[in-house]
């Protein structure tokens, strides 16, 4: 047995909102959405090697009915390894919300989180 890849698809209230945040802010691009054209249920983005997925609420929920009372945002972050960390925090700083501001790490690197437009925290993250 052999796991290959993670890629979460994460509950979100509008995937079209979710798109222009992860395109316009952090610089992704759209793979695939369902349906083609309009107000999206699904939508597969990618960045470099980074890929993610969005599903709205009312989907995701009919699919799997234990999500419709979730909360979005919770208590999830993503740890995302990169290169570019100062450029990227340059860019951002100001224009969005940062949870946590850069730092170094015990563990030997060199980090900032930040909040989407859905609560969640994503972390960037670059070896020092």
């Amino acid at each position: 047995m052999q796991l290959k890849t993670l890629t979460p698809n994460v509950m979100v209230e509008d995937v079209n909102q979710t798109i222009e945040f992860y395109r316009d802010v952090l610089g992704f691009q759209v793979n695939v959405t369902v349906p083609d054209t309009g107000q999206f249920d699904w939508a597969s983005m990618k960045r470099d090697s980074v890929e993610l997925m969005f599903q709205a609420r009312s989907s995701l929920s009919s699919e799997i009915p234990a999500y419709a009372d979730l909360p979005i945002g919770g208590a999830l972050t993503f740890f995302i390894q990169m290169e570019g960390l100062q450029e990227l925090y340059d860019r951002l700083k100001g224009k969005i919300t940062i949870v946590q501001d850069l730092h170094t790490t015990f563990y030997g690197m060199r980090e900032f989180a930040i909040r989407d437009c859905n609560g969640y925290v994503l972390t960037f993250a670059e070896a020092v």
